[in-house]
């Protein structure tokens, strides 16, 4: 049978139905699944080591799909230093880089599916990725999406601000001459510090509303209640694991960024595979 486009008044109806449907997801996808009773389990610190070995396979194993999802950070990347250089806004470089932990499981997501694809024995790709996140995933990891780049925003709005009262208010002529005042004057030592404090409190906020509750709903349509409290009850069984944890991905986020963001495009898959299997190893369901 041929199919036709029709008149403009039954494709609407037909649009409008498509968009109905995916709201009607979205929607079940918010909201708390009473059968599912997610089980908190307490890690031990050498899972971190075990769960990036873990990650590092899984790069292996589909080396030029994982590639596909995440060359475009490290050019964000470059595409934000070259911003701020532009702007004269070298303060914000550091601030803007870090910020990359605190959407990394945005970034992230669609490296759970591959690792969930590859544990049920099924060819896992970045196009098949893609195509296993549906509305009931995509609606509730979209409203942590927007909760992760507010936090992100406010942060760099925040930073600017721990520069205006220290180094500031006038921004730098020069990088040398930035990387001279931060490193030999007190209001330079004062912007490290309290900078990194601050910087601490946010990444931490993201790490236990984010670490478990992002892989979860790309696992099971659980609904994001469920998601993040489960992530909370992880960061509160595992405290310093989860620390340990949040500490490792700073670690290797500034590895990677040093050689020109290059390292990213391996460190960014090892990193979301890994929270993947550390997801696995702290919960189970009933």
């Amino acid at each position: 049978m041929v199919e036709t486009i029709g008149n403009p008044l039954s494709w609407g109806a037909r649009l409008l139905g498509g968009i109905w449907h995916g709201a009607e997801d979205v929607a079940d996808g918010m909201a708390s699944d009473t059968r599912v009773s997610p089980r908190v389990h307490r890690l031990d610190p050498g899972d971190i080591g075990k769960a990036l070995r873990m990650g590092l396979a899984d790069l292996r194993r589909s080396r030029s799909d994982v590639l596909m999802l995440v060359i475009v950070y490290p050019l964000i990347g470059l595409a934000l230093t070259a911003l701020a250089f532009d702007q004269a806004m070298i303060p914000l470089i550091f601030p803007m880089v870090a910020g990359f932990a605190l959407i990394g499981p945005l970034a992230a997501v669609g490296l759970y599916e591959m690792s969930r694809q590859q544990e049920q024995g099924q060819a896992s790709s970045w196009g098949a990725a893609l195509k296993g996140l549906r509305m009931r995933v995509m609606g509730p990891v979209m409203v942590l999406g927007v909760y992760m780049l507010a936090v992100y925003a406010i942060w760099i709005v925040v930073a600017l601000e721990i520069y205006g009262a220290t180094l500031g208010p006038a921004m730098p002529e020069s990088m040398a001459g930035f990387v001279r005042d931060l490193f030999t004057t007190p209001a330079g030592w004062s912007l490290i510090w309290i900078g990194c404090g601050v910087g601490f409190v946010f990444a931490a906020l993201v790490l236990v509303t984010t670490m478990v509750s992002v892989p979860m709903l790309v696992d099971l349509p659980v609904g994001l209640p469920v998601a993040v409290a489960a992530s909370l009850r992880v960061a509160a069984k595992n405290p310093l694991v989860v620390t340990g944890w949040g500490l490792t991905v700073a670690a290797l986020l500034v590895i990677g960024s040093v050689p020109m963001f290059v390292g990213l495009v391996v460190v960014l898959p090892v990193l979301g595979h890994a929270t993947w299997h550390l997801y696995r190893m702290a919960i189970s369901f009933d």
